[in-house]
């Protein structure tokens, strides 16, 4: 495996990304999102990641505006500015490498990766981990603070015990996707979801499913948690979305060889 630090634009800020590759020719390129305030080193998004590429794919994974090695500040970030960072980096792709046919996104990432789909032609698969169906999902989260950030315009929470400014233009921004509409993306839609997930249910996963055109798939993850934490869940998801994966890419000289 050949890894490399990328960075590249979005509305102005450099994004950082961590681009994984075979040492030998790639089947496809794929756009990793991860989950809401995570990053790009976060356990299950390095651990998918680099089994795909031991599968024969090339990943970029990245840090949203605002959150790990990005530059950006957080609370001015959205719902849409994730969606356009990842057609940001799948610009980047098309410009230096190829450009992704397959798009995987985790919890809130999975969310922005169907919106981003139909922004990218290229693509012809996404596959949601543990996703919810409509963005403002996310605001469960934030519990009474909801209140504050109405009234007062922002407040400081805790997110899995890291300390976030949330201001209303989120919730605002949020608010606009409160529907799961997938009428825009013809290609095909993989849903991996886990019953005993605890931060999402999986009634969510019910609804994307619904929303997609065919072909759609639905794969349960059993007893794995929201945050795949356990290696063996993430080491699934990378079979899995391989294995789907692969009966839809266009074939190259390289795909031909594998």
């Amino acid at each position: 495996m050949e890894r490399s630090k990328v960075t590249f634009e979005s509305s102005g800020h450099q994004l950082a990304g961590v681009l994984e590759t075979p040492k030998q020719g790639a089947l496809a390129y794929a756009l990793y999102a991860h989950c809401f305030t995570c990053g790009k080193d976060n356990a299950a998004a390095a651990r998918i990641s680099r089994a795909l590429v031991a599968l024969g794919f090339a990943v970029l994974r990245f840090d949203f505006c605002g959150l790990g090695d990005s530059e950006g500040d957080f609370s001015e970030t959205n719902f849409t500015t994730n969606i356009n960072d990842l057609v940001a980096a799948a610009d980047y792709l098309r410009t230096h490498h190829q450009a992704p046919n397959l798009l995987i996104g985790h919890s809130l990432g999975g969310a922005a990766v169907l919106k981003a789909a139909p922004k990218i032609p290229e693509c012809v698969g996404v596959a949601t981990i543990a996703a919810p169906s409509e963005a403002n999902h996310v605001a469960k989260q934030f519990g009474c603070d909801l209140e504050t950030i109405y009234s007062v315009g922002q407040a400081d929470l805790l997110l899995a015990g890291r300390p976030f400014t949330i201001k209303r233009q989120f919730l605002e921004d949020i608010q606009g996707y409160s529907e799961c509409k997938l009428d825009d993306f013809k290609g095909a839609v993989l849903v991996m979801h886990s019953a005993a997930d605890k931060t999402v249910s999986i009634n969510e996963a019910e609804s994307i499913y619904k929303a997609a055109r065919h072909p759609k798939s639905f794969i349960s993850l059993d007893k794995a948690d929201h945050l795949l934490s356990q290696p063996k869940d993430a080491q699934y998801v990378a079979a899995c979305v391989s294995a789907w994966g692969s009966r839809f890419l266009p074939e190259t000289p390289d795909s031909k060889s594998h």
